[in-house]
């Protein structure tokens, strides 16, 4: 089937996209440029339109984007702008509305999911990810692809649609365990909300798994969340123990970072970082004197999401690519073969 394979690759995934096409054609023993060119126009007053300069009638059509990017900028009343993921979601929409009618089939792919912490409802406030997710389906989406989403449960929001969630354990693992020993390890989840990825990755190391729990002040809200007032611990010792923390993301890493030092002051011998996406929206001095002070030995991170190149080169921070399962997903899927392998 894959001579009607075509990815459409959003700008702010274009270095991903490369990476995918060149192994999709290593999979396939062919040359065959799978990536449809679009043109994607910014008017002056920020409004935008996306034109697609390729054939995509009767294919199956995959659009893959990086909601997350906030290094994609245009002119908006003649100021650079950075794009938010508002923006980023808008242009899926776009792609979707220029080829509607036309392509056989339409998976879009965001690996980093749109809104995806804004998946439930707590009294009066918006269910964007919900929201965001009918709409792809209102639009004639036919499957919809995310890697290590906030809460699955989202799924419920769209139950009459393909929506599949993939997890990148096993890379991360891979590329961890040229680094470390597997004797003397504890998996460590920095609140409850992470406990269940915790205990996933602990079932994988047959190891132990303990668990911060975060007290907040729910009298205040301070950046759309309640303060934290305490990290407590539960679990089994640490002293002289290799912590491996997990979590989806990381946004200013404030709480993570609190985490390996609590870990460090029990007596742990290292503490390593494993998150699927590092945001970094509150830059990254602080990952650089936490590094200092020795909390934690290295950051695991997959290149499913942007990433400045000066964040790159710190020593602290170990990129694992990603690229290859996407590809195999999307051939996987082409070839109307079964996924269950993913999820084994």
């Amino acid at each position: 089937m894959n001579n009607n394979l075509r990815l459409i690759v959003m700008d702010n995934i274009a270095d991903l996209g490369n990476k995918i096409k060149s192994h999709l054609n290593n999979m396939n023993s062919n040359n065959e440029d799978y990536i449809v060119k679009i043109v994607n126009n910014r008017f002056s007053n920020g409004e935008g339109k996306v034109v697609i300069k390729g054939s995509v009638r009767e294919k199956d059509l995959y659009i893959i984007s990086d909601v997350g990017n906030y290094n994609i900028t245009y002119k908006l009343h003649g100021h650079d702008t950075c794009m938010s993921p508002d923006e980023h979601f808008q242009d899926i929409k776009r792609v979707i509305s220029a080829t509607s009618g036309h392509a056989y089939r339409i998976t879009v792919i965001m690996p980093l999911l749109y809104q995806s912490r804004q998946h439930k409802r707590k009294g009066r406030e918006s269910l964007d990810c919900a929201l965001a997710l009918q709409e792809l389906e209102r639009l004639g989406v036919n499957n919809i692809i995310t890697v290590d989403t906030h809460d699955p449960n989202i799924v419920n929001a769209i139950p009459n649609i393909a929506f599949d969630n993939f997890y990148p354990t096993n890379f991360i693992l891979d590329d961890l365990f040229k680094e470390i020993e597997k004797d003397n390890l504890i998996v460590i989840s920095p609140d409850i909300g992470a406990m269940e990825r915790a205990r996933y990755y602990a079932d994988k190391l047959k190891c132990d798994v303990g668990l911060f729990y975060k007290r907040r002040d729910l009298t205040k809200v301070i950046n759309g969340k309640n303060p934290i007032i305490e990290h407590a611990y539960m679990g089994s010792g640490v002293d002289g123990r290799i912590a491996i923390v997990v979590d989806d993301m990381i946004s200013s890493g404030t709480s993570v970072l609190e985490v390996a030092k609590l870990l460090k002051e029990r007596g742990t011998k290292k503490v390593y970082l494993i998150v699927s996406f590092a945001l970094f929206t509150e830059g990254i001095d602080a990952f650089v004197e936490a590094y200092q002070k020795e909390y934690f030995t290295k950051l695991f991170t997959t290149n499913l999401s942007f990433v400045p190149q000066e964040i790159k080169e710190k020593e602290w921070y170990h990129e694992v690519d990603l690229s290859i399962l996407i590809a195999d997903i999307i051939n996987t899927l082409n070839k109307r073969e079964s996924l269950e392998r993913f999820f084994q």
